[in-house]
């Protein structure tokens, strides 16, 4: 009996530590973004504070990963990074694969897959310890972000509304980055703000 009331203590006691204990918390659409700051592609440290006052999306990548390679090869994500430029939007690529994992390059390897590509993101960030992807519980590739100029997370989710690696979906599904950016041009809010992503896991290190 005296036992039995030790474990029962114990297993409460474990409980009770274990609910106390802080969940890494996702971001909340309508509340400030995580600050972050990281080696970029161009050189230096890239802090997003620097880029207060303006829109910024971040889109999490993986240049190995099928559902990456369907939106790079068929155009679709350039087109988009083209009409977030023309909006004055700063595109970040972020790159959270550790090192060995797939999809870790240098910036060098960065910029020339870009080229390859017809790619323009304003700059690349590396995140090989996986710091800023689980500041933002990014979760696959791609996945996208997007911050007003203000420093408030106004979106996050998916590139689009058909999770397939098979380009044909692209013609019939609703790009939801590109639907944020003619809302924002329009000054509405963003109809649809949180969305599922789908594609690869980030290869975190570990």
């Amino acid at each position: 009996m005296f036992s039995q009331r030790i474990v029962g203590f114990f297993v409460l006691g474990l409980t009770l530590l274990l609910a106390a204990s802080p969940a890494r918390a996702e971001p909340v659409v309508g509340q400030p973004a995580p600050a972050f700051s990281g080696a970029a592609a161009e050189g230096g440290t890239l802090n997003l504070a620097d880029l207060r006052g303006k829109t910024v999306i971040l889109e999490w990548t993986n240049h190995e990963c099928p559902f990456v390679r369907k939106h790079y090869e068929s155009g679709n994500i350039p087109k988009v990074q083209k009409q977030a430029a023309s909006q004055g939007v700063v595109w970040l690529q972020v790159i959270s694969s550790g090192p060995g994992k797939e999809g870790f390059v240098d910036a060098a390897t960065a910029k020339k897959l870009n080229q390859e590509r017809g790619a323009t993101p304003a700059n690349v960030v590396f995140d090989p310890s996986g710091t800023i992807g689980k500041l933002y519980a990014a979760t696959n590739t791609p996945q996208l972000f997007i911050i007003d100029p203000k420093g408030v997370l106004l979106y996050k989710g998916g590139i689009d509304s058909i999770p397939s690696a098979d380009q044909d979906d692209i013609a019939t599904a609703e790009n939801y980055i590109s639907s944020a950016l003619k809302e924002l041009a329009a000054g509405k809010p963003i109809s649809k703000a949180v969305t599922k992503p789908y594609g690869c896991t980030v290869k975190y290190a570990g």
